[in-house]
């Protein structure tokens, strides 16, 4: 059996740099770091009609990484650099561990618009070389930031609606919830800046574990829809999970509560 780490399925939660904000966009206002972040979002919802900062103004605070196993089982489900969650040493850890598991791919939903490139701009603003990934000087198709280079970052968005030639209306909770799994619970994306604010990262890092077991799940019926493995094979995958789950809830109350609004696929057949 081949026990190699060789995918890295991940889940990123930021918030926006307030200060940066208030440096870049109003530099005469004297703006607090609350205050610009008001603004800018009062700003995008009037000409957007959605008030959500871009990337390249957040920083990461919150990366939990499944290392999934050749065979797709989880070997691990970690949360880099818990309990402080500092977002320099969180950025380190991400690429420093991707290099270290000798370049696994990278498992994201939605993760080419957001998480990948968030985590590169962090890259740029702590000073963190990673030449592995930024291979420009590669052939096209052999650079790993190739939108279609799934051997280097399989995004099941882009998967499941044909690079973007279709949309997936419902995101990756409608996904989910097709598995019978909870998909969305307590926390909500747009809950995540208040809760930092108020000093919950621990609330905030379980919240991303449940996104990261809903991308798990959506990855093995996706490795399904390819023909990797098949319907017992998953659903051998999706027990050995629950049981990991089970032996590790007292340890995380996220999977307590997942364990507690699981539902299980219903087999038609």
């Amino acid at each position: 059996m081949n026990h190699r780490v060789t995918y890295l399925l991940f889940d990123v939660e930021s918030v926006a740099d307030g200060e940066l904000i208030a440096k870049a966009k109003y530099p005469d206002l004297q703006l607090t770091s609350d205050e610009a972040i008001s603004k800018f979002r009062q700003e995008l919802l009037l000409t957007s009609g959605r008030d959500f900062i871009p990337y390249t103004f957040h920083i990461p605070i919150a990366v939990v990484v499944a290392k999934v196993r050749a065979d797709y089982s989880i070997a691990d489900i970690v949360s880099l650099d818990q309990p402080e969650h500092r977002p320099h040493v969180i950025t380190k850890h991400f690429w420093v561990g991707w290099e270290g598991y000798d370049q696994p791919t990278w498992v994201t939903f939605n993760g080419r618009t957001f998480d990948l490139p968030l985590m590169e701009h962090a890259a740029f603003r702590y000073g963190i070389s990673v030449p592995k990934w930024f291979n420009l000087d590669h052939k096209t198709y052999e650079q790993r930031r190739n939108r279609y280079n799934l051997n280097a970052h399989f995004d099941l968005q882009e998967v499941l609606t044909n690079f973007g030639a279709t949309w997936f209306r419902g995101g990756l909770n409608l996904a989910a919830s097709i598995l019978g799994k909870p998909g969305k619970m307590e926390v909500q994306g747009d809950m995540v800046y208040d809760l930092y604010r108020q000093g919950k990262l621990a609330e905030i890092n379980e919240y991303c574990r449940c996104d990261v077991l809903d991308t798990y799940f959506v990855f093995l019926r996706t490795m399904l829809l390819m023909g990797k493995i098949d319907l017992d094979q998953e659903r051998d995958l999706v027990a050995a999970t629950k049981d990991l789950l089970e032996s590790q809830a007292c340890k995380h109350p996220a999977y307590a509560s997942y364990l507690s609004a699981w539902g299980d696929w219903q087999n038609p057949w």
